[in-house]
C-alpha cells in the first residue's frame, strides 16, 4: 500500500495487554498495567494524577515516591475516536518516530490505549512560535520529519482524501439538544456545501505538486516542546511577547525540589515534564543551539502533503482555547520560515543545491492553498467530536470558527499565483 507505514526491522516490539481502562474509575485498570510494567512496584504505593483538558483523549500519570520521576503515562482514547482514528496506524508512526529518535519510548498498547515515557521539554504557546531563533528550530524539526523514508521502497500517496471523507461521512445530520441543533444548523455549512467544497479541495490541491512525505499533521502550539540545554533560557518571545514561564499552563502545584511541574497539551491531553528523558536525538549542528524543539502526539501522523503539514501549523499561530486568526503569519515571516524549512530538508535528504528564490515562493503558494484543507479537516473532526465527545469543550464552536476562516480565506490564497 502506498500509504502503509513501513516500520523498520531491528525495531522494539510493543507488548499488547488484554487491560482495558476505565475512564472514570481508571486506577484498577491503571494498576493492571502497572504490574507488568513496573512489576516493582507496590500497588499500595503507586500514585496517579489524572490531567485534565485535553480533548481528544484522557491521560494519567503513574509513579511512585514523593516526586513525579520515572513517569508511566497512561493514555485512556476519547470515547468513539476509533471511529476516525486509525490507532495501529499511531503505534505504527510512534515505532517509526522512536526508530529515528524523535518520540519517547512506546511501553505497550492495551484495550482502549498505550503507554509511554514521559518527555523532557515545556509546551509552547502562540507568542513563542514567531519568535526567529524558535521558530527555525521547528522548521528544521519538521524537515527532519519530512525526510524520513518509512514507504519501504513504494512511492508513498497521501492519505489526507481518504481520512477527509472518512471524517465527513461521520458528521452528524442534527443533535439531539435543541440548542446545539439550531446553532448547527443556522452556522454550520449543509453537507451538500460541504461536499462540494472537499471535492474541490482534492481536485484543486492535489495537483500543486506537493511532496508527499510522513506528516505530523498535528502541529498546534501545545504539540511543540521546547526543550532547554545546558545553560540555555527559556525561549524568546517575539517583539512585544512575554517570557515562555508566564504562559505555560500548570496543572499540578510545584514540588519544592529541582523539577518543574507538569504540563499539558490542549488537543490531545498529553503531559510533559521538564526533567525527564530527552526523546530526540540531535545533530551536531543541533547541539550548539541554545536549547532545541521537539514534537508529540502522533495520533493523526501519516503520509500527506508536504505543503499541507506546514499550512496545518501556521493555522495554529492562531491558538485553540482563544483563537485569532489575525495572528496567522504574514509573508514576511512565511518566507524566512519557509527558506528556513528548505535549508534543513535539503541538508537532511543529502542535497547540495542551494535553496532559489523560486523554491521558496513556489511553496508559499502551496503551503497557504493547503491551510485551507487544515480549516476543512479540523472543522471536520470538531463535528465530530461535538456528537461523541464526554470532554467539555465546545467543539460546535471550534467547528464553525474553523468553517468560517477556511470561507474568508479561500478567495485570498486562490488568487496566489505561482512564480
Amino acid at each position: 500500500m502506498e500509504n502503509y507505514i513501513h516500520v523498520p526491522e531491528g525495531a522494539p516490539a510493543v507488548p499488547k495487554f488484554n487491560v482495558t481502562v476505565d475512564e472514570n474509575d481508571f486506577r484498577s485498570g491503571a494498576l493492571k498495567l502497572m504490574k507488568e510494567l513496573r512489576p516493582q512496584w507496590k500497588p499500595s504505593e503507586v500514585k496517579m494524577k489524572f490531567f485534565t483538558d485535553g480533548i481528544t483523549n484522557k491521560l494519567i500519570g503513574c509513579y511512585v515516591g514523593s516526586v513525579m520521576q520515572k513517569v508511566v503515562l497512561v493514555r485512556v482514547y476519547g470515547h468513539k475516536t476509533e471511529l476516525f482514528l486509525d490507532r495501529e496506524n499511531e503505534v505504527k508512526s510512534f515505532r517509526v518516530l522512536q526508530a529515528h529518535r524523535c518520540a519517547p519510548r512506546l511501553y505497550c498498547t492495551f484495550n482502549n490505549g498505550l503507554c509511554y515515557e514521559f518527555l523532557q521539554g515545556t509546551a509552547l504557546e502562540p507568542e513563542h512560535i514567531r519568535s526567529s531563533s524558535v521558530f527555525r528550530q521547528i522548521a528544521r524539526q519538521l524537515a527532519k520529519y519530512h525526510a524520513i523514508h518509512a514507504h519501504n521502497g513504494w512511492v508513498p500517496k497521501s492519505d489526507l482524501w481518504l481520512k477527509m471523507g472518512k471524517f465527513f461521512s461521520l458528521v452528524p445530520t442534527h443533535f439531539q439538544d435543541p440548542g446545539q441543533n439550531l446553532r448547527f444548523s443556522q452556522e454550520v455549512p449543509s453537507a451538500a456545501c460541504l461536499r462540494d467544497e472537499m471535492l474541490w479541495l482534492q481536485q484543486s490541491l492535489s495537483v500543486l505538486g506537493s511532496p508527499v512525505v510522513l506528516c505530523h499533521n498535528d502541529l498546534l502550539c501545545k504539540n511543540i516542546i521546547y526543550n532547554q540545554s545546558a545553560g540555555a533560557t527559556a525561549p524568546p518571545a517575539g517583539e512585544g511577547e512575554t517570557a515562555l514561564s508566564g504562559h505555560a499552563q500548570l496543572l499540578s502545584a510545584p514540588v519544592k525540589t529541582c523539577h518543574s511541574p507538569v504540563l499539558y497539551c490542549t488537543r490531545t491531553g498529553h503531559a510533559l515534564h521538564n526533567n525527564s528523558r530527552p526523546c530526540c536525538e540531535t545533530s551536531g549542528k543541533d547541539r550548539s543551539r541554545p536549547g532545541n524543539v521537539k514534537f508529540i502526539d502522533y495520533e493523526y501522523a501519516g503520509y500527506s502533503y508536504q505543503a499541507y503539514d506546514i499550512g496545518n501549523h501556521f493555522n495554529e499561530f492562531a491558538g485553540v482555547n482563544e483563537v485569532d486568526y489575525s495572528q496567522y503569519p504574514g509573508r514576511e515571516l512565511q518566507l524566512m520560515w519557509l527558506r528556513a524549512y528548505l535549508e534543513a530538508y535539503k541538508e537532511y535528504k543529502d542535497q547540495s543545491a542551494a535553496v532559489s528564490h523560486t523554491e521558496v515562493e513556489v511553496l508559499y503558494v502551496q503551503v497557504n492553498r493547503f491551510a485551507l484543507a487544515s480549516h476543512f479537516f479540523w472543522g471536520l473532526w470538531a463535528l465530530i467530536q461535538a456528537k461523541y465527545s464526554t470532554i467539555d469543550f465546545d467543539f460546535l464552536g471550534y467547528a464553525i470558527l474553523r468553517f468560517n476562516q477556511y470561507f474568508k480565506m479561500k478567495p485570498e490564497v486562490t488568487a496566489l499565483t505561482f512564480p
